[in-house]
């Protein structure tokens, strides 16, 4: 999407990487920096972090480049970004388990939590079901295609609205089209069964259960990020000039995108969700139901219900998400045997082959992660 820039532009080069010291006994420790500091000399970059777990339970953190491109500040190891759309996993979980609870039904039409909501040309919440909402197969329109440049803060209704002013995609459950939509109708539907906000299930729910420290859903209007951060950047071009956009009322990206977090936090849920911590294995097992998935994820992903798989080129596969918003772009994960890596760089958008040399960065950390000795 377009946004606009409420901050002066910067016009620099892209900093040489600056990598972290190096842990005592961490195992090829040199496979995981390089991709970091590639991200960074070779992909433009700013900053590049990111938090590895090893299956025997140790971790270790990573940085290159540069934190901030005016002073020069280094990256903080394991410092707060914006996850953007690992928020959906959060979003899924909230529902899957209020599924098991009975609160809610996958197969029911939305039209049953969210009354008269979801019309449109060719859309009718009685033809679109939860699951589908979950799984990006509603057909459902994606409202950020339509966001104006305007920054502001945005009620979830507001972006509903806005994708359903345009047409339907495809029918329910004929095609796949990621759409942020989706997940701003499945909060919706959490606070209709819950009565509580959205904000609040999540953290009562998934954050505090597991003791996520640093992961939070910024409040209405918070434009900040609260603890040690890198500054993200934001570029129109792959070779153009960075403009600081850090500071950022992300309400437009609500259920869709809005969380901070850290790599070790986003390490430390996904593992759990794949370890069965958070749901019953009903509905772990729906949440791990894939179908072919295609733009913005790489070939040979499934995405299941707010879930991604992805094959590791090491053999197996890791379960994670994924999340691009305005400043910040994360990949990462978690295997069945207790691996997980999230690695981060500090601007967006990027172009699609930044994308995927972050994704191999990951896959480098969890192949690298599974030879410990």
């Amino acid at each position: 999407m377009t946004i606009a820039v409420v901050a002066g532009t910067l016009a620099v080069t892209a900093p040489s990487a600056v990598a972290a010291p190096s842990a005592a006994g961490a195992p090829r420790p040199d496979a995981v920096r390089q991709g970091l500091d590639a991200l960074v000399a070779e992909d433009g970059a700013p900053g590049a972090l990111g938090t590895v777990r090893f299956a025997d339970g140790r971790t270790r953190s990573y940085t290159a480049g540069v934190g901030d491109v005016r002073t020069g500040e280094r990256v903080p190891r394991d410092g707060q970004v914006r996850i953007g759309s690992n928020t959906k996993t959060f979003t899924a979980v909230v529902v899957l388990q209020l599924v098991g609870e009975g609160r809610i039904e996958l197969d029911a039409p939305v039209e049953r939590y969210l009354p008269g909501v979801v019309r449109g040309e060719g859309i009718d919440g009685n033809a679109i079901t939860v699951r589908q909402l979950l799984q990006h197969t509603s057909g459902l329109p994606n409202y950020t295609r339509y966001l104006s440049d305007d920054v502001r803060r945005y009620r979830p209704r507001e972006l509903v609205d806005i994708a359903l002013r345009h047409p339907a995609d495809f029918a329910p459950g004929e095609s796949w089209a990621y759409s942020n939509t989706n997940y701003v109708l499945a909060g919706l539907i959490v606070q209709e069964v819950t009565h509580r906000p959205l904000a609040d299930e999540i953290d009562r729910r998934v954050v505090r259960r597991l003791g996520l420290r640093h992961t939070y859903f910024p409040a209405p209007g918070d434009a900040t990020i609260r603890e040690a951060h890198p500054h993200g950047y934001y570029r129109e071009t792959a070779d153009g000039p960075l403009t600081d956009i850090t500071e950022m009322d992300p309400s437009w990206a609500w259920a869709a995108g809005q969380l901070v977090s850290t790599a070790a936090d986003l390490n430390r849920f996904f593992g759990a969700l794949v370890d069965g911590e958070l749901l019953r294995p009903e509905q772990l097992a729906e949440m791990q139901r894939t179908v072919d998935a295609g733009e913005p994820f790489a070939p040979g992903t499934g995405y299941g219900l707010g879930l991604v798989r992805t094959p590791l080129s090491c053999g197996g596969v890791h379960w994670g998400h994924g999340g691009s918003i305005p400043g910040y772009e994360t990949r990462g994960g978690a295997t069945a045997d207790g691996r997980a890596a999230n690695i981060t760089i500090t601007v967006q958008p990027g172009d699609v082959a930044t994308a995927r040399h972050l994704e191999a960065a990951v896959d480098t950390a969890l192949c690298a992660a599974g030879q410990a000795k």
